[in-house]
């Protein structure tokens, strides 16, 4: 109700504004897991009392078998759960699992229902158990023991136990399952979870390695474990969502056509990394490719595993588009799987020498050229290399949802979805470089890519020839462009991370790869001295830099340069923890455009978004996003790799430091580390 009341400029009511948490008067849950084996599962709850006097605290770990048995098309054996009086443990029955024991140290009421849903609650109809799968919180919350089974069987059980605990003092509750024909033996738990926590920290102490301290260690190792814990199946059979489960209520009429329709080959049925355990389980396809870079330092098969099974054809679609989430799989995010790809090989090959694995870089390339296909054929309507995405993973940066149509004769040209897919470009060349060293057939797809690289550079020079580009030579930055039906452009000068997406499309060749791969560097040469109006809109291929090395980008040095000096620029876009997704500028002087008889605008909102695009719970209006700026950083330092330690800019923007562009990365790197780590306050 007080949420209610409260508009858009007011902060959230939360839990600890009610004053129930005043006097420290909270408890502190500490849960750890430890495995003894495969199928021997220790898990322990450590809770502390915080407050000034005793309080009672109930505790309920619960088990439960996944429901395939009311929506299967088959007769499919249904799992069972009973308490055996013998030893007081419960005999857990599947028939593909086999048999398991679950126990608590304690002495705990074992309550017993159903893993089904309570129609009459949720459906309002007619109940198809006595004790459906919210049976345990009636029992716990409200005093329903009838509410539960008495006869302590079903296939979902809860062990509730009830404890008391003084102030500053704490309890300890150990829960065990193991396969049936093992005893559930308590007598080795805590050896057996300290002996894993040890491995644990031997794991992690040498990814730890370069931290500088113990609380940069600490925020390390609670990433790595944030990411492990996210971890969740995930399991979305579209066709089946559409029409509905044997059994179950039918879906409401013109279910069939609504959401995903289009999307009836996906089958997802897999281990997901999630970005939190909480709001998610989803997935979105960028932040996915994000997370298995992540992984590919402590677990580089998985980081590789993931990112194959988003190109799988269980997820891909069949004209070569990646699903964006489960909510819109139509909708596009960012192309960035080449890139997730390319660093996930780098970095393990860089763990463990050698090659690298190949296959899992062709495997990648080639279902990836599906994707680079569709790209071309689905957002390019003009067929002019500048691209459209919508909303492209920014949500709410624009002024408008750029994802809904536009009036009749209208286009929007983004200048961040034609920068990702001249990063994909580069990426994809990249591979194919890389493949070719191992295989020369790849290096006329590297060729190909290279071409298609300079057409998109300039075609961003001159919106459907108009001479107009999304470079805009008075502001010296780069803007999102509205091409009215006559094809007169209008660029929509908002300074935000849209603009510095060009960045990313920058790459590096090495002088040995060039002698290894001499058709493709001889192609570049002639491309470069034959159409000069080319060359001299992409770095300075032509003259080597640093090491000999050449350099692709979309920016020469002074664009490069511009760019930078808005991102630096502390009364702008350089936040005390990195990049701000739209410059402050944008508080004093907010962008307004009359467009399609009405006014829209942005403004700088670094907090909670003030509007209701995409549901107003995504910000992409202020506040830093840690990933883009990561693709910044790692931008920053492929130009440094070229221009070396003589070429500086001024960081921050009017302190009259001059830095290199390596001492401007790292500083931006600390600026993000920082938001973890404790300060004086």
């Amino acid at each position: 109700e007080t949420n209610a009341r409260r508009g858009v400029d007011e902060p959230e009511y939360e839990l600890v504004d009610t004053g129930v948490f005043d006097g420290n008067r909270w408890f502190d849950v500490h849960v750890e897991y430890a495995k003894a084996s495969p199928e021997d599962i220790l898990m322990r709850i450590r809770i502390v009392n915080a407050g000034p006097e005793a309080a009672t605290i109930h505790v309920v770990p619960q088990a439960w078998f996944r429901n395939t048995w009311s929506w299967s098309d088959d007769d499919a054996p249904r799992p069972g759960m009973n308490l055996d009086s013998n030893d007081g443990t419960i005999l857990a029955s599947h028939p593909e699992l086999g048999d398991h024991r679950l126990k608590s140290d304690g002495t705990p009421a074992c309550l017993f229902c159903e893993n089904e849903t309570n129609f009459p609650r949720v459906f309002g109809s007619e109940a198809i158990t006595d004790h459906p799968k919210d049976a345990i919180n009636d029992a716990v919350v409200d005093g329903r023991t009838d509410a539960v089974s008495a006869g302590q069987v079903g296939t979902k059980v809860g062990l509730h136990h009830v404890r008391t605990i003084e102030p500053g003092g704490e309890t300890v509750i150990r829960v065990r399952m193991c396969r049936a024909e093992s005893p559930v033996d308590f007598r080795d738990f805590d050896d057996v979870v300290d002996r894993r926590r040890a491995e644990c920290d031997e794991f992690h102490a040498v990814h730890e390695a370069k931290c500088d301290d113990d609380e940069a260690r600490r925020v390390h190792r609670q990433g790595y474990a944030g990411m492990i814990w996210g971890c969740q199946y995930y399991g979305y059979d579209v066709a089946r969502w559409l029409d509905g489960d044997p059994g179950q209520p039918p879906p409401p009429r013109g279910h069939k056509n609504g959401r995903n329709h289009e999307w009836r080959h996906i089958r997802n049925h897999d281990v997901i990394s999630m970005p939190d355990a909480w709001e998610y389980p989803w997935y979105a396809t960028w932040d996915s490719a994000f997370q298995a870079v992540t992984f590919a330092t402590i677990d580089p098969e998985f980081a590789k595993h993931q990112l194959r099974l988003f190109v799988n054809d269980r997820y891909m679609h069949p004209n070569g588009e990646l699903p964006a989430y489960e909510w819109a799989f139509g909708d596009v995010n960012p192309p960035v799987h080449a890139w997730a790809a390319w660093r996930t090989f780098q970095i393990e090959r860089h763990a463990g020498g050698g090659d690298g694995d190949l296959d899992f870089l062709k495997t990648i390339f080639h279902r990836l050229l599906m994707n680079f296909t569709w790209w071309v054929n689905r957002k390019d309507a003009q067929g002019h290399n500048i691209f459209d995405g919508g909303f492209l993973g920014l949500d709410n940066i624009g002024a408008f949802d750029r994802s809904a149509p536009l009036p009749d004769g209208w286009r929007l040209q983004q200048s961040d979805a034609t920068s990702w897919v001249a990063t994909f470009a580069l990426k994809m060349m990249r591979i194919a470089l890389e493949l070719a060293r191992h295989d020369r057939v790849y290096e006329d797809l590297a060729i190909k890519f290279f071409l298609h690289f300079l057409e998109i550079a300039k075609a961003m020079t001159s919106i459907a020839g108009s001479g107009v580009g999304l470079w805009d030579e008075q502001e010296e930055f780069y803007f999102d462009c509205l091409v009215d039906p006559e094809g007169r452009p209008h660029p929509m000068r908002i300074y935000s991370l849209v603009g510095l997406i060009p960045l990313l499309a920058v790459e590096t060749i090495e002088p040995d790869l060039l002698r290894q791969l001499p058709t493709f560097g001889e192609v570049v040469e002639h491309t470069m001295e034959s159409r000069p109006e080319l060359a001299g809109l992409v770095s300075r291929w032509s003259v080597a830099g640093s090491g000999e090395r050449r350099l692709l980008s979309l920016l020469r040095g002074h664009r490069m340069k511009c760019l930078l000096k808005v991102a630096f620029d502390e009364d702008r876009m350089l936040s005390p923890h990195g990049i701000r997704s739209v410059s402050r500028e944008h508080l004093e002087n907010p962008f307004r455009m009359n467009f399609s008889g009405r006014e829209v605008r942005v403004d700088y909102e670094p907090a909670e978004s003030r509007t209701t695009l995409f549901g107003g719970n995504s910000n992409w209006r202020g506040p830093v996003w840690f990933p883009v700026n990561v693709l910044l950083l790692e931008s920053m330092l492929k130009f440094h790799h070229y221009y070396g330690d003589d070429f500086r800019i001024e960081v921050p923007v009017g302190s009259g430091r001059l830095v290199t562009i390596l001492e401007a990365a790292n500083l931006l790197r600390l600026r993000l580390v920082s938001l973890f780590l404790p300060d004086d306050s």
